[in-house]
C-alpha cells in the first residue's frame, strides 16, 4: 500500500490573537506556509500522492477553495509526488466543464504527468450557495461533466448539446500530459457512490471517517464487484481504492498528549458535528434531520470518545510500530492508498513534520516490502 497525504489546509483553531480580519488572515497564511513545507518534505521522502481539497465557506475546517492554484505551485516546487485533485466539484453551478478540462490539464502539463483527478458533487451547504441542485440531478450533472471533460481532451475540437448544457465547437487547450488523460476518481461517502465508482471504472476515494475498518472492507468488496462488470466512463480504467483518516506518528504518546494530540482529535470530530448541525442539517428532510440530529448533537455537546476511534483503528495514531500495525489492517481491507490527514486541530507544525519523517523512515519501507499495485490503465472507449 502507498502512503498519501490529504490537505484541507486548516487554519489554527480559534480564538485567534488578532481582531478580524487580521487574525483570520494570519491563521490562513500560516496554514498555507506550513502545508507547503510539509508537502515538500513528503515529496523528498517518497510519499506517493498529495490530495488537495476544494472546499468553499468551510469556517474553521478548510481555507482551500482553489486546489488548482495550490497544485500548480506544487507542480513547480516538487519533483516526484503525484498531485491529486481531491476533489473537483463537477455540477455545472460550481464550474463549467471546459474550465475543469483546462485547469486539470494545465497542472498535468506543469507537473509532467503527475495528476490524479478526483471528482465529486459536494454537500448541500456548498451546493445551495452555487445554485446546484441537492437531489439526484447533481449526480447526473457530475457524470455528464466528466464525459464532457474527457471528450474535450480526446477531440481536437469539441461541441456539446444537452438539456443541461450547450457548448459551441471550440478547441480546448492544453491537452493533458498523460496519455490519454489522468486517472479519474470518484469521492464516495455512501455505498451507492462506491457502486457508482466501480460501475464507471473510476478509482474509489472513500471519504468517510465514521466507518470501522471492517465496514470499509465491505464497501471495498462491493466496489470491486461493481468494477468487475464496469462500463468505463473515461478512457482510463482505474480500480484503486484510496481511504482517508486522521494520522499522527510520534516517538512517545505521552509527549504527543502534551502538545495537544488528543485534544486535536477531539476538536476535529466535535467541530465536524457542530458544522454539520449548523450548515448541512437544515437542508435535509425532516425525517433525515430526526435520524441524524441525536447522534450529531451528542458529538457536538459531549466529549468525543477518542479511545473508541483509536481502538477500532478508525484513526491511526501512535508510535511507528503502532501505526504500521494499524495501516496493515487498512491494506488487508483492500485499501491501495492511505490518505493521511495530518494537519488537523492544534498540532504544531514541527510535530507534523516529524510525523511525516517517522512514517517515511519506519513505516513506508515495511509497506514497500509487502508489495503494491497500481492499476490505472488505458482502455478502448
Amino acid at each position: 500500500m502507498k502512503l498519501d497525504l490529504l490537505y484541507e489546509i486548516q487554519p489554527k483553531v480559534r480564538p485567534w490573537d488578532l481582531p478580524h480580519p487580521y487574525g483570520q488572515r494570519k491563521a490562513e497564511q500560516e496554514a498555507y506556509d506550513e502545508a507547503i513545507e510539509q508537502i515538500q518534505l513528503a515529496d523528498r521522502l517518497g510519499f506517493h500522492t498529495v490530495w488537495v481539497v476544494e472546499h468553499h465557506f468551510r469556517d474553521g475546517r478548510s481555507a482551500c477553495p482553489a486546489s488548482e492554484v495550490v497544485l500548480g505551485g506544487l507542480a513547480l516546487s516538487t519533483r516526484q509526488i503525484r498531485l491529486g485533485f481531491g476533489v473537483t466539484l463537477m455540477p455545472f453551478g460550481f464550474i463549467h466543464p471546459a474550465r475543469v478540462a483546462e485547469k486539470v490539464a494545465t497542472v498535468d502539463v506543469l507537473s509532467h504527468g503527475r495528476v490524479e483527478w478526483g471528482t465529486g458533487r459536494s454537500t448541500p451547504m456548498e451546493q445551495t450557495a452555487f445554485g446546484v441542485p441537492i437531489d439526484d440531478r447533481s449526480r447526473d450533472q457530475w457524470k455528464e461533466a466528466i464525459e464532457i471533460v474527457v471528450g474535450m481532451w480526446a477531440e481536437e475540437k469539441y461541441s456539446y448539446s444537452s438539456p443541461n448544457l450547450e457548448f459551441p465547437l471550440r478547441m480546448q487547450t492544453p491537452k493533458p500530459f498523460q496519455d490519454p488523460h489522468p486517472p479519474v476518481w470518484q469521492a464516495a461517502t455512501s455505498d451507492s457512490s462506491a457502486v457508482s465508482a466501480g460501475r464507471y471504472g473510476l478509482g474509489l476515494l472513500s471519504l468517510s471517517l465514521s466507518r470501522t475498518v471492517e465496514q470499509m472492507a465491505e464497501v471495498i468488496s462491493t466496489y470491486h464487484a461493481a468494477q468487475a462488470e464496469s462500463e468505463p466512463l473515461t478512457h482510463v480504467r482505474n480500480d484503486r481504492v484510496g481511504a482517508y483518516t486522521l494520522v499522527h506518528c510520534c516517538d512517545d504518546l505521552d509527549q504527543a498528549e502534551a502538545y495537544g494530540l488528543w485534544d486535536s482529535v477531539e476538536w476535529w470530530y466535535r467541530h465536524l458535528a457542530e458544522f454539520t448541525i449548523e450548515w448541512e442539517l437544515p437542508h435535509l428532510s425532516k425525517e433525515a434531520q430526526e435520524r441524524a440530529f441525536p447522534l450529531l448533537n451528542l458529538s457536538a455537546t459531549s466529549k468525543t470518545d477518542v479511545q473508541r476511534y483509536q481502538d477500532q483503528d478508525m484513526i491511526i495514531i501512535g508510535t511507528p510500530e503502532m501505526c504500521l500495525e494499524k495501516i496493515i489492517r487498512y491494506e488487508e481491507a483492500g485499501v491501495d492508498q492511505l490518505l493521511c490527514y495530518m494537519q488537523f486541530g492544534m498540532l504544531p507544525h514541527e510535530a507534523v513534520m516529524h510525523s511525516i519523517e517517522l512514517l517515511s523512515k519506519h513505516v513506508m519501507p515495511e509497506l514497500e516490502r509487502r508489495g503494491h499495485r497500481v492499476s490505472a490503465t488505458a482502455v478502448a472507449v
